[in-house]
């Protein structure tokens, strides 16, 4: 398994062909408390740097950007009625999406470490 991070502070964990996508813990404390996740369907075809879904909470909505192309398998829909989930484990059990990698050799995602050193530049 891998994570990789994105400069929009998505982050997907790579296993294989599969990716599993949300956002990081960094966004969601950003966020403030997080009200309603407009999660993808699944059979939809997200394609690397577009918007697939959009996350609001008290201060502000943002859209989210697909960190690598694929077709989503799978949506956490526990987060249709408890999208708290991702301020209290946005990298763990508030995912957003599982996918089906359609490129795994797509470049410019961040390490966590290079992830950390660009958050660290932001505040």
């Amino acid at each position: 398994m891998s994570i990789f991070y994105t400069k929009e502070h998505e982050w997907i964990k790579v296993v294989g062909d599969k990716g599993t996508i949300g956002i990081s813990t960094y966004a969601a404390d950003q966020l403030g408390d997080i009200t309603f996740v407009e999660l993808p369907e699944v059979g939809d075809e997200i394609e690397k740097g577009e918007i697939f879904c959009s996350v609001e909470s008290v201060k502000a909505a943002s859209d989210i950007y697909a960190p690598m192309s694929g077709v989503i398998t799978d949506i956490n829909d526990e987060l249709e009625s408890a999208p708290e989930t991702v301020n209290d484990s946005a990298e763990d059990t508030g995912w957003i999406a599982k996918i089906t990698i359609i490129d795994i050799d797509e470049e410019e995602l961040l390490t966590t470490e290079e992830y950390d050193a660009y958050i660290e530049t932001l505040d």
